[in-house]
């Protein structure tokens, strides 16, 4: 399966990566992990998002696009994929598409977790408590919230025109949003 996993900061996207790569087989890939491997190996690609990070800016869509593309090459991610944290913005919609068709491949879903902002806001403020993160006040926790539904959010509607979204709420318990998901993955990939 080649899927996208989308959701909120706080919506359980990693959590529930984990246990997807894990029942299908395939690797969940995270542009914040493949940053960070890059970094420490210290690839020319690698070298220059350090650079970039660095200065205090945003990695470029350009350097985004080909880290992926590396990643998306690798042989464990030739039977399939399940990215997190990319595409967030439409043009990398139109790169991640370049990238599957020089191989032939398609996406089989893009899956979002829906979750109640406000629950979100409580869990991520009680888990910079107990992490002693203290640059995650409710005020930054909100701004990545509205941050995420300008600019990644319009995804759902790409994606919804080209059949591909599979809405799954994120609200409960780990296990039980994962049997959610697996239902859902699999009621999709069988039509």
């Amino acid at each position: 399966m080649r899927l996208i996993i989308l959701g909120p900061p706080g919506a359980g996207k990693g959590t529930q990566a984990a246990k997807i790569a894990a029942e299908f087989g395939i690797p969940a890939i995270s542009t914040g992990d493949i940053f960070r491997a890059n970094i420490k190996n210290e690839t020319p690609l690698g070298l220059q998002v350090k650079e970039v990070l660095a200065s205090g800016g945003y990695v470029t869509d350009e350097i985004t696009n080909a880290i992926v593309r590396d990643r998306l090459f690798e042989p464990d991610a030739e039977q399939g994929f399940l990215l997190d944290g990319y595409p967030r913005t439409a043009p990398q919609v139109d790169a991640l598409d370049a990238i599957l068709a020089e191989h032939d491949h398609r996406l089989e879903a893009v899956l979002e977790l829906t979750v109640d902002e406000d629950a979100v806001v409580q869990r991520l403020l009680k888990r910079a408590e107990e992490q002693g993160r203290a640059d995650d006040t409710e005020e930054v926790i909100r701004e990545r919230q509205a941050i995420y539904r300008r600019e990644t959010a319009p995804l759902t509607e790409v994606y919804s025109a080209r059949g591909l979204l599979v809405q799954v709420d994120g609200m409960g318990s780990v296990d039980e949003v994962f049997e959610r998901i697996t239902a859902a993955l699999r009621g999709a990939a069988a039509s």
